[in-house]
């Protein structure tokens, strides 16, 4: 009966936290659509040094991290293609895997990893300090107040730091292609764009729209849900961004399995 009883409270608790997901999106998805026409609207500088502390101020990491990736995989596909005789589509295949693929994902990683444990690290530390109760106290949303504008920061901040992760990877993978493997420069260039399509980008970037909501509703719900202090503001921050990685990868297969069956 015991082993019966704990597969039922486990199948409960993640019913439980399910049901206050879908709340809290629901939640956060009303304020976004209705917060302008409500009598004090969501304040544009708020938004704005949201999005100086999650896009402008990660420029840096996501260049170096993009940056070194391009380099990597140029070179390790290098060796393969030479066998091949086909040393040129070092290009291509760098161009397309970091813009279809690495480029989102390892973006999305790299933010899930430092804006992710912030977000639920403030609003835990809200939480457990009693601000998100006097907040409603004082009949304001924790939500809109607290979770709104960084999804729509990050919403928009997410796919430019995926562009420029993706120009990042490029000039990598064009370094070691030109500088280490001899390739004509030209030739790169041209080679990288004659196999990139339009697709390519536009299935990276809407990736990160996705991925964008994933970090900010994963890290606010944990935030809500911090108890225990310090301390479980430390084990919050950790199941934050574990959590972030496992959807963000999942939803990655998922998108990439809906865009291959469909031929988009």
């Amino acid at each position: 009966m015991k082993f019966f009883e704990q597969i039922g409270g486990k199948v409960t608790a993640w019913a439980r936290v399910l049901i206050d997901s879908i709340r809290l999106c629901c939640d956060t998805l009303y304020w976004v659509v209705m917060g302008p026409f409500k009598k004090k609207p969501l304040h544009v500088e708020i938004v704005s040094e949201q999005m100086v502390y999650m896009g402008i101020q990660s420029i840096i990491i996501v260049f170096f991290v993009m940056f070194f990736t391009g380099i990597v995989l140029a070179m390790q596909s290098a060796p393969q293609l030479i066998q091949m005789g086909g040393l040129i589509y070092v290009a291509s295949l760098v161009t397309i895997s970091i813009c279809r693929e690495l480029g989102p994902v390892l973006t999305a990683l790299v933010i899930a990893g430092r804006i992710g444990a912030a977000i639920t690290a403030e609003i835990g530390s809200m939480k457990v300090n009693e601000q998100i109760e006097a907040l409603d106290t004082m009949a304001i949303s924790p939500i809109r107040y607290l979770v709104v504008p960084k999804l729509v920061a990050l919403f928009i901040m997410l796919p430019c730091l995926t562009i420029l992760g993706d120009a990042s990877g490029l000039f990598g993978g064009y370094v070691i292609g030109v500088h280490n493997l001899n390739i004509n420069s030209g030739l790169y260039i041209q080679t990288a764009l004659k196999f990139l399509t339009l697709k390519d980008i536009y299935t990276g970037l809407s990736k990160a729209f996705v991925f964008a909501i994933i970090i900010v509703m994963v890290g606010a719900y944990q935030g809500f849900k911090t108890a225990g202090g310090a301390v479980g503001v430390g084990r919050a921050t950790t199941i934050s961004v574990v959590t972030s990685f496992i959807l963000i990868i999942i939803a990655d297969a998922i998108m990439t399995g809906i865009y291959f069956f469909s031929g988009y």
